[in-house]
């Protein structure tokens, strides 16, 4: 490829799929790590949640995403579901030839790394249910082959609604955190992985119920570190820095924001994700697309 055509390249946007709302975490990661890049949003919410599908449905709404995305013309994907990163990442690369980043594994990934000085390395991983039952993220650090680090997960359901509806303060929040991570803190991790999108609309909560000696990794910025390092290795990183009078800002006008239902909610969640609803939001179906 000549040199044209890769800062041709360079100039598309990064595309992003979610099975909801909890994605625009990661949105928000790659958007600070990567000023320079445009993206391409996809919330499947007609069919969220993704955590009691088969894998066979799981893959085709992965594919059906993906090639959406791919059709608008990106230059690399970022899987922000969970699940979809757990149990699609190869169909997805199969189905669109572009590189593909998953969110599970560059969490798992920084967890070691980030205990890898330890004797004894204990990391824990707290996920929705779907996300534990797959053990994604265990099977993740054991591929690392990292001796002598013992893993804990336990799955917290409630933290989704909860971060939904904004409730990152009251003392119900605070009530719910100490039951879910009674067991985890008895543990004693080093660090604690954010293995849901959700999540980190929590992590004061979290943070203060875990104890500060615990650190807690949102696997988001992990996967937006990882496609930082990517964009810059393909040759594939936008050097024309965007400039705008008013400055670049969260869902501006350059990102372009997809749902397939509710596009209304999914505006109002962004305001509390984000502190800002997208500029660019368009509601879609996804028909034809596999």
């Amino acid at each position: 490829m000549n040199r044209e055509s890769q800062k041709d390249l360079s100039k598309l946007p990064i595309g992003i799929f979610d099975s909801g709302v909890g994605g625009l975490t990661v949105y928000r990661a790659l958007h600070d790590r990567l000023p320079n890049e445009k993206f391409v949003y996809l919330g499947d919410t007609a069919r969220v949640p993704y955590g009691t599908k088969s894998l066979a449905t799981v893959e085709r709404y992965a594919i059906e995403n993906s090639q959406f995305l791919a059709s608008k013309g990106i230059k690399l994907l970022v899987v922000a579901c969970n699940t979809a990163s757990a149990l699609a990442l190869p169909a997805i690369r199969n189905a669109i030839g572009i590189d593909v980043v998953g969110v599970i594994g560059p969490g798992a990934r920084k967890a070691v790394k980030m205990t890898r000085e330890s004797e004894n390395k204990r990391i824990a991983i707290i996920a929705t249910e779907a996300t534990v039952l797959s053990n994604a993220y265990p099977d993740s650090i054991a591929e690392t082959k990292e001796p002598r680090t013992d893993v804990i997960q336990n799955a917290c359901p409630l933290f989704v609604p909860l971060a939904e509806e904004g409730w990152t303060a009251e003392d119900e929040t605070y009530s719910i955190a100490g039951k879910y991570l009674s067991d985890i803190k008895a543990f004693g991790p080093e660090v604690l992985v954010l293995g849901c999108t959700h999540y980190p609309i929590l992590s004061k909560v979290i943070g203060e119920t875990i104890g500060e000696n615990v650190t807690l990794i949102d696997s988001g910025e992990a996967a937006a570190e990882e496609v930082s390092l990517l964009l810059e290795e393909k040759d594939l990183a936008n050097s024309e820095q965007i400039s705008y009078n008013r400055g670049r800002h969260l869902c501006d006008d350059l990102d372009h924001f997809f749902v397939t239902d509710a596009a209304e909610r999914f505006a109002n969640v962004a305001q509390r994700f984000l502190g800002v609803a997208p500029s660019r939001l368009e509601a879609i179906e996804l028909i034809g697309m596999s």
